[in-house]
């Protein structure tokens, strides 16, 4: 596939301008001058796989503006290194071969960015975490309504719902890791936030962006608190710093370990809450990690994250890793840790690097052999990156210049020394071949008896597993049982119960057919799906007795609709709502707390005394016709009072009115 890289340059300020120049496939084009509002229009349209630059910063307070207009897909990348560890750019072309015409022309600086590029050499500069806030809204305004505008608001909280739900099922089945926050509201979602664990690349064709309809779905990436940067190729981290091999326990608390590629401890440590950007950060602060592992499998997601960040090989055990194995495996290397994400992550590490280990003893042998010793760590890390271990000395010693030698003048040489040195190597080569002869034959006999020996261990093997598979099953049976006598216990305190309750609903049942007690619907809650269920039920009619078992969050309404029903009476376990309250008082409809009544109730059967229920209302009936009175009579001789006043004034004013005609 064509590969498209853009090298950009500064040109001059006020307005900014850039040089460009591209590099397609090995062909370079200079594309022209410009600004930066072109020069994002023009990126968004070429979508190229690298913008390169000798230096991001030149870009100044525009920076965070440029990395945020980037295309998906599209990496930034500075080439002369990262910030305190830059080179100069001219200094990596002589290196790279690149021919320089003109060190003064922004595009000529363009293009050796581009070149650079192309070989692999800079920093990719990562502004944004492996995280993605996908947030369900609503698309527009509701506004203002009656009825069809409630149906309208609940039907678009159902829509939500049912995007929220889709889109967790989609990650699930992807096995992306994520967290998610909900807003309920009518039997739906008024808004969902998702905050996915991986890359907006990961999440193209899973999740897409939906405008101007009735929900909106919206993705934003997270911005790090601060620029990162990543080799574009591995191999370069490689040379310029420390290899290790890296533990993650991923979780609530993080476990990180890293060890070099000799097995020795170089961190271990473990943080509540740790962002992917501060695990990215401790990382990079030991060394370039080129194995990253896990104790688990399969691997959970972050690790593959890490692994792919740092182009690092992710090493995933067979099996997961048992607790006794990874203390043993801490035992062996004579190592005590804080707690157990420490544990897992330094067993993870050194797992890895046991299972590295005789490729790397092999690696050190041969690097001996060739006088290559101090080149080992580097030689060790691209073999394990993938390279044989001719081309890995190769790549390390190419950058290497031999010193010129000046040609030898040429001379006799006596060569009976070497005839004789080849003659003592010949016969040591046949001593040699006897040796190997005889070992061989050693070796036959070693592996016969390895053969029965191993026909023993599994005939012993089969002796031990058919005890154990017995103890299993007598364990299981044992637990069998327990639960059964678990479930039994639970079982007879529910007959216990029931058959309380039977007892006292026989006697509730007898009153009530004795004419004295009276029986009271019971509602749970004093709403509108509780009343619903009732009237669907048993109905709500004139005259009854509502019993109410917690009537927080009842309104003025619900109050008008149990009063045009007709109902005689409530009474409630909690105190009612002012605005209930004020429309039954209102209606003269009595209202009774439990402490007033005596109720007797079983589940949803509730009765009470009718006497006292009659001699309640009457009661309370009088007490508020009483209170009326008391109303209408200050009521009355508040307006006589007040007619009083008027006429007093009145003949004042007339007696004036009199003393003023008479003078």
């Amino acid at each position: 596939m064509p590969i498209l890289i853009l090298g950009v340059d500064v040109i001059g300020e006020n307005p900014k301008r850039f040089a460009v120049v591209s590099w397609m496939n090995g062909r370079l084009e200079k594309k022209g001058e410009f600004t930066l509002y072109r020069l994002i229009r023009f990126i968004k349209a070429k979508h190229p796989e690298i913008v390169a630059m000798d230096n991001i910063h030149e870009l100044g307070d525009d920076l965070r503006k440029f990395l945020r207009a980037l295309p998906q897909g599209t990496k930034l990348v500075q080439v002369t290194g990262r910030p305190g560890e830059q080179r100069p750019l001219w200094v990596l072309a002589k290196e790279n071969g690149i021919r320089i015409e003109d060190k003064f022309d922004p595009h000529e600086e363009a293009k050796v960015c581009a070149l650079l590029a192309s070989k692999g050499v800079g920093y990719e500069v990562l502004a944004f975490e492996d995280e993605v806030i996908v947030k369900v809204t609503r698309g527009r305004s509701q506004g203002k309504g009656g009825w069809s505008q409630d149906r309208y608001r609940r039907r678009v909280h159902n829509l939500i719902q049912n995007k929220v739900r889709e889109i967790e099922d989609r990650l699930r089945k992807a096995d992306i890791p994520f967290d998610l926050e909900v807003e309920e509201k009518d039997y739906g979602l008024a808004r969902g936030e998702f905050r996915v664990y991986a890359s907006r690349e990961e999440l193209a064709g899973l999740i897409r962006p939906a405008h101007g309809g009735d929900i909106e779905v919206r993705i934003y990436p997270v911005e790090r608190k601060s620029l990162e940067f990543a080799p574009l190729k591995s191999e370069r981290a490689i040379e310029e710093r420390k290899s290790v091999i890296v533990g993650i326990d991923p979780g609530i608390t993080v476990g990180i370990a890293a060890i070099d590629l000799d097995g020795n401890i170089l961190a271990v440590y473990s943080e509540r809450n740790m962002a992917v950007s501060e695990i990215f950060r401790f990382i990079s602060n030991i060394g370039h990690p080129i194995i990253i592992a896990t104790d688990v499998n399969p691997a959970p997601g972050l690790v593959e994250k890490l692994a792919r960040s740092f182009k690092a090989n992710l090493f995933v055990p067979r099996e997961s890793l048992r607790v006794d194995e990874k203390n043993e495996l801490l035992r062996n290397l004579g190592i005590s840790v804080d707690d157990d994400h420490q544990r897992d992550a330094l067993a993870a590490a050194y797992k890895a690097y046991l299972r590295l280990k005789p490729k790397m003893e092999h690696v050190e042998a041969k690097l001996r052999e060739l006088g290559l010793s101090k080149k080992s760590e580097e030689v060790k890390a691209l073999v394990i990156q993938g390279y044989n271990l001719g081309e890995a000395i190769t790549k390390i010693t190419a950058h290497e210049r031999p010193k010129e030698e000046k040609p030898a003048p040429e001379r006799n040489v006596d060569i009976e020394p070497y005839l004789k040195r080849i003659r003592e190597l010949e016969r040591s080569v046949e001593s040699l071949e006897r040796e190997n002869k005889e070992l061989r034959e050693i070796i036959k006999e070693q592996k016969r008896i390895i053969g029965r020996l191993e026909r023993r261990l599994i005939d012993y093997d089969d002796e031990i597993r058919a005890r154990v598979m017995k103890e299993r099953e007598l364990e299981v049976k044992v637990k069998r049982i327990e639960a059964l006598e678990r479930e039994l216990k639970d079982a007879k305190a529910i007959i216990e119960k029931l058959s309380r309750d039977l007892v006292l609903a026989k006697r509730m049942h007898l009153l009530e057919l004795r004419g004295s007690a009276l029986p009271l619907k019971v509602l749970e809650t004093l709403s509108w799906r509780e009343i619903e269920k009732t009237e669907r039920e048993t109905g709500i009619k004139k005259d009854d007795v509502l019993f109410v078992v917690n009537p927080a969050g009842a309104g003025k309404s619900i109050a008008e609709y149990l009063v045009e029903k007709g109902i005689r009476a409530i009474v409630s376990g909690r105190t009612l709502p002012d605005d209930a309250f004020k429309v039954f008082r209102e209606a003269h409809l009595p209202v009774f707390y439990t402490d007033e009544l005596e109720v007797k109730r079983v589940d949803d059967f509730a009765i009470v005394d009718r006497e006292e229920l009659e001699s309640a209302i009457a009661n309370k009936l009088a007490i508020w016709e009483e209170e009326d009175r008391e109303k209408e009579l200050k009521k009355f001789l508040r307006v006589v009072e007040e007619y009083r006043i008027e006429r007093v004034k009145e003949l004042i004013r007339k007696a004036e009115e009199e003393a003023k005609t008479r003078k």
